[in-house]
């Protein structure tokens, strides 16, 4: 794979290529593989290599990009010639900042450095398809213990990112990445887990495919009950699904552009006063680059306080244009957070890297279902649509492990809710909160979230599984 000082030589020879006022370059690479399984047995195995370059060039504020995975003198040529191309015949943009230098991107005046990330780890790295074909031969050994039939995948990566500016920055992050999911299927019941790190030894296949068989057996032959408004007992993986939802809206540019659901509420006590959200790329059971998509060091960011929303993110143009707003004057000081994305783009930036703060008293899934005298505990959400984006209301299903809770005990599986869900009110009804985790769902990106205990989670109907 390409290395940090590959990149930087490639760099240097667009630049050499290059006739425009500026020029940036965004390097990836990563090197993947796959086994997937179904029916109990491996299907698929696949591995892929590949590195690409994003070139963009400026030219007094036209500004394009221009790819290519291939790096000898004429490909680059190629690329750099198709970039300028397309930005010379663009109209300036006037909110287009130079590119930052490698003192702007590396943090704030007087501020504190960051120690580099550590996210490559030599086990993940070394998986090979035997071990995880391994892997998987664990996996479908506890479907046939349960009379059960097994299907997901396993897969790892090895990922490096870089940037580099005419202006001198010059970043890079190298990362690895093991991820197993598994799905556990009876004649009419289904379970399922999740989970991902950099460090393959954070995970546990066995014991994943342990609860999913569980979940399966579990709720066989499973009921039926009417909608309504329940207590609902939300795993961590159906959590991250839903909340997922608004965090789009945590942008300067949402704001600016009249369509995130905090227009006006910022600074207001939207939620409970045990929901505390803060973006921090530097936690350690996070995952990810310490830079964004114009290099600048990822910032952490308090969003939300008590229930109170505090701060959006900005990326440099977005900050830019709003520090001198009766929006600024309102919310107080506006910086960059690190928060963008690769220019040019439509929407500006959004927090990537999610944590839910540790409750007071924090409760075990356990613990909140022994507290229940009737509800409903969900394993995971999908098809989550948005319904209001100003209320944020939500529609979606529970699937692959909906059971019933009276008396403070599961008592068996349901057929499957389909809901319509306000996130303001969800976070406001939040009774209970466990440790906050590392969680991964198929909905929305990977956070740090806990399981919640919810009241009045609104059920509008019954599915037909």
């Amino acid at each position: 794979m390409m290395t940090k000082d590959q990149a930087a030589d490639i760099f240097d020879r667009i630049r050499r290529f290059s006739s425009a006022d500026e020029v940036e370059a965004i390097f990836t690479g990563s090197h993947f593989a796959l086994t997937r399984f179904a029916n109990n047995t491996i299907h698929q195995n696949v591995e892929e290599e590949n590195s690409i370059v994003s070139i963009r060039t400026n030219f007094s504020g036209r500004t394009a990009r221009s790819t290519a995975n291939q790096f000898d003198d004429e490909s680059l040529r190629r690329a750099v010639a198709a970039s300028e191309n397309l930005a010379r015949v663009q109209e300036p943009d006037p909110d287009l900042l130079p590119m930052p230098d490698a003192q702007e991107a590396g943090g704030r005046t007087g501020e504190a450095p960051v120690a580099p990330l550590s996210r490559f780890f030599e086990q993940t790295a070394a998986i090979t398809p035997s071990d995880r074909a391994e892997v998987v031969k664990s996996i479908v050994s506890v479907a046939g213990k349960h009379n059960l039939t097994t299907a997901g995948i396993y897969s790892t990566s090895e990922s490096r990112e870089g940037i580099f500016n005419s202006r001198g920055l010059a970043n890079w992050h190298h990362q690895t990445l093991a991820e197993v999911s598994i799905t556990m299927l009876a004649d009419d019941s289904s379970g399922w887990q999740k989970l991902n790190s950099p460090d393959v030894r954070k995970l546990d296949p066995v014991r994943l495919a342990e609860t999913a068989a569980r979940k399966a057996v579990e709720s066989t032959h499973p009921r039926e009950i009417a909608p309504g408004k329940y207590t609902v007992i939300l795993e961590p993986a159906a959590v991250l699904d839903i909340v997922g939802f608004m965090f789009w809206d945590y942008s300067g540019v949402a704001i600016l552009d009249q369509r995130s659901f905090l227009n006006d509420r910022i600074g207001t006590k939207l939620f409970g006063e045990n929901i505390n959200i803060c973006d921090d790329a530097q936690h350690p059971l996070q995952a990810g680059s310490p830079f964004d998509g114009e290099g600048m060091r990822r910032h952490h960011v308090p969003l939300v306080e008590s229930g109170v929303v505090k701060r959006v993110v900005y990326a440099r143009a977005t900050a830019q244009k709003m520090k001198n707003s009766e929006y600024a004057a309102k919310v107080g000081p506006i910086e960059p957070t690190g928060h963008g994305f690769p220019l040019p783009n439509e929407v500006g930036e959004m927090p990537m890297n999610i944590v839910f703060g540790a409750p007071e008293k924090p409760r075990s899934v356990a613990e909140m279902i022994a507290s229940t005298e009737r509800g409903v505990l969900v394993t995971r959400l999908w098809y989550i649509r948005e319904v209001d984006p100003y209320e944020k209301i939500v529609t979606g299903m529970t699937r692959d492990g909906t059971f019933l809770v009276e008396n403070g005990k599961v008592q068996c599986g349901l057929r499957n809710f389909r809901f319509n869900q306000s996130l303001i009110s969800m976070l406001s009804n939040v009774e209970a909160m466990s440790v906050p985790v590392r969680a991964c769902g198929e909905e929305s990106f990977d956070m740090v979230v806990p399981a919640m205990k919810v009241r009045e989670f609104n059920f509008t109907e019954v599915t037909k599984f």
